[in-house]
């Protein structure tokens, strides 16, 4: 997938103004949010259970290698094939060769986040080889020319039924549908032919788990037991920080991710695989493959953001993201959006190819106070602001501001003057609009008013408040 996240400013600026994506994203702005906070309810102790599940994948991530030899020895010991994939290219070329090595001409996939990070498709098309996205939201990307996902869990987001709609009427050249029941049907009819003749099935991974060799697939649609199931050949395409230690781990984990991601307390179809088809089965793959991938994940272990490996893809993060639901997802250049993204996406593609993201965010913590295994995004955020600023990526007069700030904040008296002269002079901007506490063109920083009016402060400063405050508290 190509990457722009260079251009988050700009692209944030067009899906500001484009009114069909404001109002689709209106309309499902506070669905994600209501549902999870009904569905955290039915846990006793939900806060618990976010500590034990922070527990559990840092014990396995601190020990990463050992947990990923000990995957491979049960995953191998039950007829699959365990292969490594150092990036975005040895997942394509991997996953291409398996499919020669087996005369596959057509692959159905269930929805991968890790094959979109590699361009998968792409690669597969290139090679001769038809790939068909069955989830229904990667489906309608597809077909739509190879769109990129706006969101982790619900790839069209960002699309109304109607736009959906027309799509449909013509790629399937059928009269337009409005319902979204036979909207559904009808791309069902579509694509069980490729479920029936699809010799290779592709899939991701929700997690590993390395006590039995299993890989856990959470979906809300049958297409990925289909895709895993059915075709004589399974590929599962996942991060290596998807493994978990046991079974019990699982089970805590399942208590979280369905809840934090669509407000479920389960998913419709939650799927325990291990091993290749056995004699007297009625179904499965007889050849099974795994292709763990490093891309960047290695370097992240031990270090200042290991914590970002706990993450479990439920997009909590960015359904409560005040600037996600106000760009969508789209914006953000790149695989991951939101919170997440921000933060995976100068990690995974370089920090200097991203400029943009880690500023992308309020700070406001909803995304840390959400996170069902506890990662502290706003402080992740932070740091890669600091390394910006180590490696000078951030432009001149902004890193020469934050110095004399630095400088003057370590002045008391200076401070206060400063603030005091700052505070009077915003309020003095208020005077020539038609409010007196609205800011029509914030002074040196322009661009902070060109969407909407600044709020105009009092004219004194939190300490002159302060004083009065108790001055007249003492002498009522």
């Amino acid at each position: 997938m190509e990457i722009r996240s260079m251009h988050f400013k700009a692209r944030a600026g067009q899906k500001l103004t484009d009114v069909v994506l404001q109002q689709n994203l209106k309309k499902g702005k506070s669905k994600f949010v209501d549902m999870r906070a009904q569905a955290i309810v039915e846990i006793d102790d939900f806060e618990a259970t976010r500590v034990a599940a922070k527990v559990l994948r840092d014990r396995t991530l601190d020990n990463l290698d050992l947990w990923l030899e000990q995957f491979e020895r049960q995953a191998t010991a039950r007829g699959a094939s365990v292969l490594w994939a150092k990036d975005g290219a040895e997942i394509c070329q991997l996953t291409i060769d398996i499919a020669r090595r087996h005369g596959v001409t057509k692959a159905t996939k269930s929805k991968s986040m890790l094959s979109e990070e590699a361009g998968l498709n792409q690669a597969l098309e290139a090679a001769g080889i038809q790939p068909v996205e069955t989830d229904l939201g990667e489906y309608i990307l597809q077909i739509n020319g190879n769109e990129p996902p706006s969101h982790i869990i619900a790839p069209v987001f960002h699309k109304s039924k109607e736009e959906i709609s027309a799509l449909f009427a013509r790629i399937h050249r059928r009269p337009a549908l409005t319902d979204i029941q036979a909207l559904t049907r009808e791309a069902r009819e579509i694509l069980r032919p490729h479920f029936l003749d699809a010799g290779m099935g592709i899939s991701g991974g929700n997690f590993l788990i390395a006590e039995t060799g299993s890989v856990a697939l959470v979906t809300n649609e049958g297409n990925g037991r289909m895709v895993t199931t059915l075709p004589k050949v399974h590929v599962v395409i996942t991060g290596i920080e998807k493994v978990i230690a046991t079974l019990e781990d699982l089970s805590t984990l399942m208590r979280l991710l369905p809840r934090s991601a669509t407000g479920q307390s389960i998913s419709n179809y939650f799927s325990v695989l291990t091993g290749v088809k056995q004699p007297g089965e009625s179904d499965g793959p007889e050849h099974l493959y795994f292709i763990l991938v490093d891309s960047g994940r290695a370097d992240m272990v031990g270090g200042d953001f290991a914590e970002m490996l706990r993450c479990i893809r439920c997009g909590a993060c960015m359904n409560h993201c005040p600037v996600y639901q106000s760009v969508g997802g789209h914006a953000y250049g790149w695989v991951y959006p939101g919170p997440m993204g921000s933060i995976l996406t100068p990690l995974f593609t370089g920090l200097e190819n991203s400029l943009d993201l880690p500023q992308a965010a309020t700070l406001c913590n909803q995304c840390g106070v959400v996170c069902p295994v506890k990662i502290p995004l706003p402080d992740l955020l932070r740091k890669l602001r600091e390394q910006q600023m180590e490696r000078r990526l951030r432009p001149l007069v902004e890193r020469l501001a934050l110095k004399a700030w630095a400088w003057l904040a370590q002045h008391p008296r200076l401070y206060a003057l400063g603030a005091k002269l700052g505070v009077r002079y915003l309020k003095w901007l208020a005077h020539d609009g038609a409010r007196n506490d609205r800011i029509r063109v914030l002074g040196l920083a322009p661009e902070w008013t060109l969407g909407r009016d600044f709020p105009a402060p009092e004219g004194k400063t939190f300490r002159e408040l302060y004083t009065s405050y108790a001055a007249r508290k003492e002498n009522p």
